[in-house]
């Protein structure tokens, strides 16, 4: 078949050029060698191990304890001091390694093929957003071959060692699809399933990050994949970084042919790389050899007989890079700015001019990539209400609906994304708890992004003297226009709360006059001792502080969210950050008459504050009565939820989880609802039968 051959003169082609650059690395490869041998265990730049020390440490992939006893066991110099950090996470990793492990790993899915009427394993790949898959351009060279081939998702076993349900999906290159062959990478976009669900709301997905500091030499590297077409394999330890170069990366590990597109991660579960290829051993002409020093023979001798001298992958940064250059549509790059912030592209798009994609003409030249025509309905699914999104009245059995009420900053953003990142981060904590998953569709989503940055004039954006100025500066701009001193007093109480020292002076409710030290120093403090940066802390306070203060603010954004519940029934309702405290006035005030609160789920909430519930309508620490029973979720490094756990100021909660989320990203929506004993309550009020 063409498609076949064309696959095949495709590797050979990727070998040949990881064969040269191999060769032409050897010097840089020797001197590494030469450190290793002499006892270094990192022989990578400084500036190399200082990026990931620093990363490790922000990401927290070294427990600050450990990291503390370790460089204060002994003395040592700067350099030693970010090598001995990096060093921690060679033996010792955290427990959240393992299930990390498993969420990474669920977005890792089977390629195969339909060849002369029957089904073959091909390749790997794996999602990196919520319906783009990442695989090699070798695996797929045109749209042609993409639409020969399905994906199989759960194809492995389980922990009882019983094979697992396989859950096909079909591609969907005319949305989207583009290939790149000298980074040996191809994108496609992935159908819904029966149900309209997107794969990524079902099995998540790898996030890709552009930031530099993800991995250096000799740092080990993990591989998912399926070779040889085998049920989904790991490869885990006596596997390191032997080299970086450019744009690619050189590792040892144990790989097959199948393990094609397979995603490297480092061990904190980030990918770094894009499996393409083994390295084959050549000799002096380029020929490549056999494990028994003899040059292979093309036709005669198989695979396995190729003496394979290292692994290498497409760096993770150069992808994302070239992707950021491609010509696009608004809805191309709608669908790449969905693989998150982490990627970078929500930022290159934002800042480039909008083009026309590139028309595929004639065969893929080198370095070139093809973006096909999105297909119209991805224009449809990108246009939404700036109002909300309501959900059919019968999704979860007639009477009950399930309502998410975003927080802060989202003004601008599409709300059907937003619904979708919602359900995604969802359905991560039901599949790990091993329930059926929600479609987006089934879920109302009342916005208000666009109408509180109305509101609040220019309050959403940082103000512009202050764009490039440190974030105490920022906050202190917001300061000002609080006349009566109320956001300096949350940010203030948020501090007292963190554990900030009084000077022996005690916290009274009136922080105000009491608190020792000044509203910078509390902003710094915050920012030093959670898991969010002080900008994020600052705005983030500065809007629930506009909220709670200007009633004309506040009613804007109540109307807003009313105009999209619905009518009657019982309603499972999730909140978050700012929509904690909009969802305390809702059900306290602004429910339509037909309906209830089954279950208020309230996560990275500053509910905990005086500054805040003292100023609720009506003020206080009593549940509104129309809320059954009530869940909260919260992280100890979440500077918004600082006043948790809840229960310490309005009494006996139905549940209160303490979780743990990524450092980064200590008071995101997605890792609070990834936690399956999070998801597995709003589960079972969903699925219960109404009353």
């Amino acid at each position: 078949m063409p498609a076949t051959n064309e696959t095949r003169e495709l590797q050979e082609q990727q070998a040949a050029a990881a064969a040269q650059r191999y060769r032409d690395a050897a010097a840089e490869r020797e001197v590494i060698e030469d450190k290793l041998s002499a006892g270094v265990k990192y022989p990578d730049t400084p500036e190399a191990i200082a990026n990931r020390a620093k990363r490790l440490l922000d990401q927290g992939g070294v427990p600050p304890t450990a990291a503390v006893e370790s460089i204060y066991a002994e003395a040592l110099d700067g350099p030693e001091t970010l090598e001995r950090i990096v060093g921690l996470t060679m033996d010792l990793q955290p427990w959240s390694f393992l299930p990390r492990g498993v969420r990474a790993g669920a977005a890792v899915a089977r390629i195969s093929i339909l060849r002369k009427g029957l089904e073959q394993p091909h390749a790997t790949g794996f999602l990196v957003s919520p319906r783009l898959l990442l695989t090699n351009h070798h695996v797929f060279p045109n749209a042609e071959t993409v639409r020969l081939c399905f994906l199989e998702f759960n194809a492995q076993v389980t922990v009882d060692n019983a094979r697992d349900a396989t859950i096909r999906y079909e591609l969907d290159p005319d949305t989207f699809f583009t290939a790149d062959k000298r980074l040996d990478y191809a994108l496609v976009a992935v159908k819904p399933a029966a149900d309209r669900r997107l794969p990524g709301e079902v099995f998540g997905w790898n996030r890709l990050i552009v930031e530099q500091g993800k991995i250096v030499v000799n740092d080990p590297v993990n591989v998912i994949g399926h070779p040889m077409g085998r049920l989904k394999e790991i490869a885990v330890r006596d596997n390191a970084l032997v080299q970086r170069l450019e744009d690619f990366l050189l590792y040892r590990t144990d790989t097959e042919p199948g393990n094609s597109g397979s995603p490297v991660y480092n061990d904190q579960w980030e990918v770094v790389a894009l499996h393409h290829q083994g390295v084959p051993n050549t000799d002096r002409q380029g020929r490549i050899l056999r494990k028994d020093g003899q040059p292979w023979r093309k036709g005669i001798d198989s695979d396995d007989t190729v003496d394979y001298v290292a692994n290498e992958g497409a760096r993770t940064s150069s992808i994302l890079k070239h992707l950021a250059a491609l010509r696009l549509t608004p809805e191309q790059r709608a669908l790449l700015s969905e693989m998150g912030p982490e990627s970078g592209l929500q930022q290159e798009f934002a800042a480039g001019p909008v083009e026309t994609p590139i028309a595929p003409a004639g065969p893929l030249q080198e370095g070139a990539a093809v973006v096909t025509p999105s297909h119209p309905s991805a224009a449809r699914d990108s246009t939404a209400s700036r109002i909300g999104l309501k959900a059919p009245e019968s999704a979860f059995g007639g009477r009950r609906h399930l309502v998410f009420l975003h927080g802060r900053s989202q003004h601008g953003k599409d709300p059907v994304g937003l619904r979708r990142r919602w359900t995604g981060g969802l359905n991560h904590g039901l599949t790990r708890a091993g329930l059926p998953t929600v479609a987006p569709e089934q879920v109302w989503f009342p916005f208000y992004g666009d109408r509180i940055a109305e509101a609040i004039g220019q309050h959403e954006a940082i103000p512009a003297a202050y764009v490039d100025a440190p974030a105490v500066a920022a906050a202190e701009a917001y300061a000002v226009e609080s006349v009566n001193g109320t956001y300096e007093k949350l940010v203030l109480e948020a501090a007292a709360l963190n554990g900030m020292p009084q000077n022996g002076q005690p916290v009274s409710e009136n922080l105000g006059s009491t608190l020792v030290g000044s509203f910078q120093g509390a902003l710094s403090w915050l920012a030093a001792n959670t898991g969010v940066d002080a900008l994020t802390i600052a705005t983030i306070f500065r809007d629930v502080d506009a909220y709670l203060r200007d009633n004309d603010i506040r009613t804007a954004v109540l109307d807003c969210v009313a105009e999209t519940l619905p009518a009657d029934g019982e309603l499972v309702l999730v909140t978050h950050s700012l929509g904690t405290v909009v969802g305390m006035d809702l059900v306290a005030n602004r429910l339509p008459k037909g309906t209830k609160v089954t279950l208020l789920v309230t996560a990275g909430s500053p509910l905990g504050m005086d500054s805040v519930y003292s100023r609720l309508t009506p003020p206080g620490t009593r549940r509104p009565d129309t809320v059954k029973s009530w869940v909260n979720a919260w992280c100890p490094t979440d500077a918004v939820a600082i006043g948790c756990p809840l229960e310490r100021r309005w009494g006996k909660l139905t549940e209160e989880h303490a979780v743990v989320n990524a450092s980064d990203r200590a008071h995101s929506i997605e890792e609070y609802l990834a936690h399956p004993e999070v998801a597995k309550t709003i589960d079972e009020f969903l699925r219960q039968s109404t009353q």
